[in-house]
């Protein structure tokens, strides 16, 4: 049990208080705090850290009214502006944070931390050569701060130079080895541009060096995988296992490699932890490996009567949105307005940015068709199905959110034999190697009609390259079961 060391001393009280919130010991920091409150009068110190103590709680708002208090006493102290940034930022409002770290640097213009906290704002805000500079200046500064690296990576990244993200991270990695953080950053900088032997490299580098988390194994097979090497990268997944066997992310990895039962879907936490990563490259990667998911769901709707005539057909409902891929090949058609749902907010942020979508909703497609009744003459699933094993609860949810006649349009990886002529999983669906599920077209057409469609029309193709080996997929187009028919 915690217990309060006796003390006459506000300062002595304030310095034990900050050491065990860095440690996450909430509960003893708690009295420690309020005694030091009752002790000695009001200050900038006590202020912030009663607001760290807040946030660690969860109590933004508290934290907010405190330091907004404190800063209209005390409006000079730049302290209590970068404090009030950080509270800011977690509250969801970017601007407000890059008023107040701006304001920091403003008072304080060798503070390497204000320029940290308004680099990370700018970012935030998309001004990434922006916040380039002030992270940049702030890390020539100390350049030991681990995080600042990391958040200099990414607006590198996002300013359009990979090269010199993997620079600062490699280079924080020489500056200090034993930070599994930027080792884990630089591997999935790697991975992001498809370097998977560098990633690979860098997570055997961190093995070798006994400085490695259940992410980097799990990462590390990711990259093995990815250069056909499913057997060294079954090995890392169990290792990453080892490490965590209770993360969802790490587990469907490892059931990937075949080296656990497979779950009939993928978790929410991969699928938003893959997109969220991967959203900034999504599109540019996709084409460049010749994905031809979009046109094919075109031509399935050029089909659709009404378009056909020339008709409008809608609202449409676009499950698994991503950036809206889909949306921008179909967007001349006579349809729409268009809702778009998906899990990854920063996929539904470049989405959003093509102003094509009346509503954009984050959700689990199979949580929002629940929460939702409204009925659609069309739904489309561009790539969505392939997180899924087992189909047989999503087609039930979309068809009774169909009008009688509406079509259902969507893509599947297609499950085909192996060289030995033998089906993975249990031959209806599989769990591939790189995490995704395929599924044979016999399959997807008996549930479908299980689940009181008819199958209009069912398309093959190669849905991408993968590895310079093209990707077997299918489109289908489903319509509901009208009552005369």
């Amino acid at each position: 049990m915690d217990t309060i060391e006796v003390t006459t001393d506000a300062g002595t009280l304030c310095a034990r208080a900050a050491t065990l919130l860095r440690a996450g010991r909430i509960g003893a920091a708690r009295p420690l705090v309020a005694a030091a409150r009752r002790m000695a009068p009001p200050s900038p110190q006590l202020t912030i850290l009663a607001a760290q103590l807040a946030i660690n709680e969860g109590a933004l708002d508290r934290a907010r009214a405190d330091l907004d208090s404190a800063i209209d006493a005390e409006p000079a102290q730049p302290a209590l502006r970068i404090c009030r940034a950080d509270v800011r930022s977690r509250l969801d409002d970017p601007e407000g944070a890059a008023r107040d770290a701006a304001e920091a640097v403003i008072l304080a213009p060798d503070d390497a931390q204000a320029k940290a906290v308004l680099g990370g704002a700018l970012l935030n805000l998309g001004h990434a050569a922006d916040a380039v500079a002030c992270l940049s200046e702030a890390l020539a500064a100390r350049p030991q701060e681990p995080f600042w690296r990391e958040i200099l990576a990414v607006a590198l990244q996002a300013a359009g130079d990979a090269d010199a993200a993997l620079r600062v991270l490699t280079d924080g990695i020489a500056l200090l080895p034993a930070n599994v953080a930027l080792r884990n950053a630089a591997i999935l900088l790697c991975l992001r541009r498809r370097d998977f032997t560098g990633a690979e490299k860098l997570a055997e580098q961190a093995r070798r060096q006994g400085i490695a988390d259940a992410c980097t194994f799990g990462m590390k097979g990711h990259a093995l995988s990815s250069l056909g090497r499913h057997q060294d990268a079954a090995v890392a997944y169990q290792e990453a296992y080892k490490l965590g066997p209770d993360d969802p992310y790490v587990r469907h990895l490892v059931m990937a490699s075949g080296a656990l039962p497979m779950a009939s879907r993928a978790p929410e936490s991969y699928v938003r932890a893959v997109f969220d990563g991967y959203a900034s490259r999504f599109e540019a990667n996709l084409l460049s490996l010749g994905y031809s998911i979009p046109g094919a769901i075109r031509q399935a709707l050029l089909a659709h009567p009404k378009i056909a005539a020339g008709q409008p057909v809608g609202p449409v409902l676009d499950l698994g949105c991503g950036t809206g891929l889909a949306a921008v090949a179909i967007n001349d058609l006579p349809m729409g307005p268009f809702t778009g749902v998906d899990l990854s907010r920063c996929m539904l942020d470049y989405a959003r940015a093509k102003k094509i979508y009346d509503e954009l909703r984050e959700a689990d497609v199979i949580a929002d068709l629940t929460a939702h009744p409204q009925r659609w003459p069309l739904i489309l699933a561009a790539d969505m199905l392939c997180y899924f094993g087992a189909l047989e609860e999503i087609l039930a949810l979309v068809q009774a959110r169909l009008l009688p006649g509406g079509w259902f349009v969507f893509s599947v990886e297609e499950l085909l034999p192996d060289r030995d002529g033998g089906v993975p999983g249990d031959g209806n669906w599989a769990l591939q190697q790189l995490g995704r599920y395929a599924h044979a077209a016999t399959y997807v057409h008996e549930a479908a009609i299980a689940a009181g469609f008819r199958v209009v029309r069912s398309a093959r193709l190669a849905a991408r390259q993968e590895s310079g080996v093209p990707v077997p997929g299918i489109v289908v187009t489903l319509e509901t079961i009208r009552h005369d028919d």
